[in-house]
């Protein structure tokens, strides 16, 4: 007999499992698996502390409390639709290869979501260097704008999450390719530790390089003329839980078409929050 079957708890599982897997924006991001619909972050407005004078009134301060809040309502969808036939002649291999795409581009449509959300960030741009416009990387100036965004970072008051966190830069992977060229350069015992990791540990662009104090990742999802850097785990992502990684399956003939419609989806929305946007970087670069 015909083959004619979809996998669909095969196909979850493999989906899940790429779902799950090392990727950038879940290591740099804070990432909230959830069913509500808004997310909350509740701050204070900032006291000041007076100077008093003896025998005179002092003058107290309301203490202010705001709440922003953003809603999930952003989602990717991803339908796809096999023929009765073309199903009927796939292998379970296939189908699995399938799954596995699936769950790489719903892994993508969140990372250039959230490469997008530079306007919302602090911008990094040639005037912290005295000059104008854009910045251009180079292997002579690439050092200059990692150790100048952790100099930002401490003056935004920022050491603690800093040294709590770790800092991150996403790359044009031109870029990356100074900064390993510039690594190699100056010591190549650092940079056979960077660029080679030891035994068991995960390799690749997902993983990043660890240079400086700083993870470096690179994208070719980056929006054009615009790198993200800054405190790791500061950007809040929110994702629908029961949504992603889920797989609906019609074999009915959808449409009144002879085949089988398998549906992924991902739902979620990204924020910079107010108080964490100061160490949070738009680097924009020519």
């Amino acid at each position: 007999m015909a083959n004619s079957i979809v996998y669909e708890e095969d196909w979850k599982i493999t989906l899940q499992d790429r779902l799950t897997e090392l990727v950038k924006w879940r290591q740099v991001c804070n990432v909230e698996y959830t069913n509500i619909k808004v997310l909350h972050n509740p701050y204070l407005t900032e006291a000041t502390v007076q100077t008093g004078t003896r025998g005179t009134q002092y003058t107290m301060q309301d203490v202010v409390e705001n709440d922003e809040n953003v809603s999930i309502t952003t989602y990717k969808i991803l339908p796809q639709f096999i023929d009765r036939a073309d199903l009927a002649q796939s292998t379970y291999a296939s189908q699995m290869v399938l799954a596995d795409k699936q769950g790489i581009l719903l892994n993508e449509a969140v990372e250039t979501a959230f490469l997008a959300d530079y306007a919302s960030l602090t911008t990094y741009d040639a005037t912290q260097f005295g000059n104008t416009g854009n910045i251009t990387v180079s292997s002579t100036n690439i050092d200059d704008i990692i150790r100048h965004m952790k100099t930002l970072i401490r003056q935004a008051g920022g050491q603690s999450k800093l040294e709590q966190y770790g800092a991150f830069i996403i790359w044009r992977p031109q870029d990356l390719e100074l900064l390993e060229a510039f690594m190699q350069a100056n010591g190549f015992q650092s940079a056979d530790k960077a660029l080679n990791p030891e035994a068991g540990q995960p390799t690749g662009s997902n993983k990043g390089v660890e240079y400086m104090g700083v993870t470096h990742f690179s994208s070719n999802l980056i929006a054009a003329g615009h790198l993200i850097g800054g405190v790791k785990q500061q950007y809040h992502i929110g994702i629908l839980k029961d949504t992603y990684g889920d797989v609906m399956v019609n074999d009915k003939d959808p449409l009144n078409t002879s085949g089988v419609a398998i549906v992924s989806r991902v739902d979620f929305k990204g924020k910079a929050w107010h108080n964490v946007v100061p160490i949070l970087f738009n680097i924009c670069v020519a």
